[in-house]
This record gives structure tokens, sequence and C-alpha cells, in this order.
């Protein structure tokens, strides 16, 4: 079942400046009555006033956040090879389009009608298609571009800071100013401690199968994995960091494996990998 979304226009615009997410946390559950495969429709209202297809977020996996979390209990993740952003400069007012749609949608305000749990709408088919075909022609948001995250992952561990500004001159992407400049400057130092501490905590084993490379060939050879992207706004910090061996690192990042909190581990299709290992505090990522 497709869904449509209404994405507050200032929390669209602060997800686009810290770097596109390609997930959406919301309190409805009707936010995960979404088959796999089906697209979120999210709108947005512009700071001029029209309301304008902000994405579509195709379902690549649905998974639970921690108790209490601020967003919400429910966490899309959209395809990354599918989802698409749209921008938002140069459309035209879809409200007469979005009262098309077989949902009520009533009073002067569109954003009004889609408060609260009101925001996540269950559509048709019809609808969907609808949606679709005023999509077909949108430029896409040059600000979702993401940067090749194992790669970054792997210099900032390497300590290259020439290496990582390279990264961003051949790889350009959304992210703003200020998380562009961290990244270039204190992330290469701050990435490194973080992993020897993990190193240190779980003796250099991987947090996901438990091999332990310095009891086998006396040196570390797991790696730090951002379960937040830093591409998609994620912060370089200790609590945004699992220990994972080379192979579970790379099958994370070439499945882009979504970290589920409600069993806190990793969902490969629809394979769940708890974390065996987990001796340090995690927080709930955007």
């Amino acid at each position: 079942m497709p869904l449509l979304y209404y994405w507050r226009g200032d929390n669209y615009r602060d997800d686009l400046d810290r770097g596109a997410a390609y997930h959406l946390n919301q309190g409805n559950p009707a936010l995960h009555d979404i088959a796999i495969g089906d697209s979120l429709w999210a709108f947005t209202r512009r700071e001029d006033g029209a309301y304008v297809l902000a994405a579509e977020l195709v379902a690549k996996a649905l998974t639970r956040n921690p108790p209490g979390y601020r967003y919400g209990p429910f966490r899309l993740w959209g395809d990354l090879a599918r989802s698409r952003y749209f921008r938002g400069e140069g459309q035209r007012d879809i409200t007469s389009l979005i009262r098309t749609l077989a949902i009520t949608a009533k009073g002067d305000q569109l954003g009004r009608a889609f408060q609260g749990n009101a925001a996540v709408r269950r559509i048709s088919q019809a609808d969907d298609s609808i949606l679709r075909w005023h999509a077909a022609t949108l430029p896409l948001e040059p600000r979702a571009r993401l940067l090749p995250e194992e790669r970054l992952e792997a210099l900032l561990q390497s300590g290259d800071e020439r290496a990582v500004a390279d990264l961003f001159q051949q790889a350009p992407c959304g992210i703003a100013e200020a998380p562009r400049r961290y990244l270039l400057t204190e992330a290469v130092t701050r990435n490194r401690q973080y992993v020897d501490e993990l190193r240190e905590l779980y003796l250099g084993r991987c947090q996901l199968c438990q091999w332990s490379p310095r009891s086998i060939y006396s040196t570390d050879l797991c790696e730090g994995h951002h379960l937040r992207w830093l591409g998609r706004g994620g912060e370089d910090s200790r609590s945004n960091m699992v220990l994972l061996c080379p192979n579970h690192h790379r099958a994370v990042h070439r499945l882009d494996a979504p970290f589920d909190w409600g069993v806190m581990g990793f969902k490969f299709g629809v394979s769940m990998h708890p974390l065996e290992l987990l001796c340090h505090e995690l927080t709930a990522a955007v």
C-alpha cells in the first residue's frame, strides 16, 4: 500500500541541510502499512507558501526506534537506488492535485489537514499513479546527493586529510557548510580516536560475529561503522558507531542494511542480525 506524507517545510529544509537521510520516522503505525517496494510520496510547503512534491521514498525496510524516541517508534528506509528527492524551486503549487486524490484534505491551509497522525495517509494505487505521473518531469534535488560513505569512513580512519578533501571534490554532495568543514578537519582526528576506543572496549572483536583478529593475528582489523552515515547527517561520535569486521562492514554498506533499534541489530533483507556484543551506549539517529 503506497502512502502520502506531509513533510513540514522547516523540518524538510533542516533535513536537507544536515544531509538527506533517505529514511523517515513517525509516531503513526500507518507508516508500517506500506509494502516493501511501494512508494511513500512526501510533499512540503516552500517558504513562499506553495505546496510542492518533496520526495519519493521507495520502501526498502521497516524498523523500530527505541522506546521514547522523540520522532516516534516507526521508521521507514528508502531504497537508495530508487528513491528520489525533488527540487522544490520552480515547481508549481500542487494543492489542487492533492485535493483530487481519494483522501480527506479539507480547509484553506492544506498543511492543517495533515497534522499529527494525519501526516501519514494511505493512498490508492490510482493516487500513486497520479503522483508518479506528476513526478515524471520534476528535477532532482542536488542537495540530496550522497557521498560514498564506505570510502569516506576508510579515509577518516586512515587520517588522510588530503584524501578526504579530494573525495569532496570528486563526489560533490548536499552536505551543508558546517558539517562539511567538520568532516574536512576535526572528524579525521576524532574518528580515529573513537575507533581506537571501540577496539579497546571490544578487544578488537566484531560486534556482529565476534571475529577476533587480535587473538588470531595479533593486530586490529575491525573497523568503525556509523549507524547514521556521516553523509546523511550522522554525528561522528562513539554513540553513533559500532565495530564491525571488514566482511560485515562491506555487507552493511553494499546492501545499505538498516539498523533496527527494536532488536539492536542490522536488517539484511528479511534476515535480522542482532549485535552479539554491546557494551557502549548507542543513541538513535534522527
